[in-house]
């Protein structure tokens, strides 16, 4: 005997339940959030370091620069077309620069990140430095800035600084 029943579930002629298939729905829904997010958390955490460097920069915190450096002699920084290998030197240079003026200003709405795999971060942002040694007038200069992060087990890392002098807008 075929009782009608009071279930909250609708039959869809022959097929199946359409509550079964909004639940697969929600699942594969959820699934997508969740890989989407677990692959935007990368990027997410070179964006953060980007900016806690260009803030230590900013505040001349040589000991903040340092801890976001990829402590290494393969570090590379062109600076004024000359390149300087390994973290040391490079915070040498950067100590020498923070006794005059040195400001950095990207322009965030340019910024873009490229991943090149789960532990590399290529960074692109236009940056305007305003750059002037100890007891001269400073000197705002337009950069393409390029960075490469580098994940290691205790966060990124910057491993390259690759600033190409770039005209006004």
């Amino acid at each position: 005997m075929n009782e009608p029943t009071n279930s909250p579930t609708i039959r869809n002629a022959g097929g199946p339940r359409i509550s079964q298939r909004l639940v697969a729905f929600a699942a594969l829904l959820l699934i997508s959030l969740v890989t989407n997010a677990a692959a935007a958390a990368p990027d997410d955490e070179a964006r953060v370091t980007f900016e806690r460097f260009v803030a230590a920069q900013n505040a001349h915190d040589v000991k903040a620069v340092g801890s976001l450096l990829l402590n290494s002699p393969d570090f590379l920084w062109i600076t004024r077309g000359t390149p300087v290998w390994g973290s040391e030197p490079a915070l040498k240079r950067f100590a020498a620069l923070y006794e005059g003026t040195w400001r950095l200003d990207p322009e965030a709405s340019s910024l873009k990140i490229m991943m090149l795999g789960d532990s590399a971060a290529q960074i692109y942002v236009p940056i305007m430095f305003t750059i002037g040694t100890a007891g001269q007038a400073a000197q705002p200069t337009r950069f393409l800035m390029n960075l490469v992060l580098i994940k290691t087990p205790g966060g990124w890392r910057v491993s390259s600084i690759l600033p190409i002098p770039a005209p006004a807008p």
